[in-house]
């Protein structure tokens, strides 16, 4: 394996969402003094791993992922990336994404009606963005949604820095089932509006939402999500 892969970042531990769904909770430094969450999702088919905003993590931690099954599919659904070159050197796993002029051996580029590699899950492609997004869906248990940086839960976490929790609440982002301010702002294409790609989000059966940044969102999801939608676009 390559030895220049960023650097592992403090996280916490594999926490279970649903059966056989997990999330862990990273961090990235955003800009000086500011440590921002970053959550990937683990989806367990088999013995194979799917892996959802990838997070590199220390030696405890991929033992603790290793223990769970084998990484066969890193899927980078938005923006969040940075890490997913470490995992699919390490086990030669398959990668879902968007660019098409990446498109490799071991390599799946989203399209409406693409089957994902576990059960019970459907695609969600947004129509409206500047750049491509998706979110997944995992249609058991009420339903979860995975999303990147357009639908975000974000509550104070432990690896975030003091700068963070307070400049995070100024700027909007602690509101549950949040739609990314920024994100918004630059996925916008110019006098435009997401307002009807966020309302087919929004008819979607689902009770729970993670986020690529902030934490989980364990019931209501889609009726917060839908009193967000109400807000940011009227």
């Amino acid at each position: 394996m390559k030895n220049n892969y960023p650097k592992v970042e403090p996280h916490g531990q594999l926490e279970p969402i649903i059966e056989n769904v997990w999330f862990l909770t990273g961090s990235v430094i955003f800009k000086p003094l500011l440590r921002l969450p970053r959550n990937m999702v683990v989806v367990k088919n088999g013995n194979e791993l799917t892996l959802i905003n990838s997070v590199r993590l220390n030696e405890e931690g991929q033992a603790a992922l290793d223990a769970l099954g084998t990484v066969k599919h890193v899927m980078k659904i938005g923006f969040h990336g940075m890490d997913d070159a470490y995992y699919l050197d390490r086990y030669k796993a398959k990668y879902w994404h968007f660019d098409k002029d990446q498109l490799k051996n071991k390599s799946e580029v989203f399209h409406d009606g693409l089957e994902l590699p576990f059960p019970n899950s459907k695609l969600f492609l947004f129509k409206q963005t500047i750049k491509p997004e998706a979110a997944i869906l995992i249609e058991r248990e009420g339903g979860l949604l995975i999303t990147c940086d357009s639908v975000q839960h974000w509550v104070p976490k432990d690896v975030m820095s003091p700068l963070a929790k307070v400049l995070t609440r100024i700027i909007g982002f602690q509101k549950p089932a949040q739609i990314g301010p920024p994100w918004k702002k630059k996925q916008t294409p110019p006098n435009k509006t997401l307002k009807a790609d966020f309302e087919r989000l929004a008819k979607l059966p689902f009770t729970q939402l993670i986020g690529g940044h902030g934490g989980l969102l364990e019931k209501d999801a889609t009726a917060l999500l839908r009193s967000t939608i109400k807000r940011e676009f009227t």
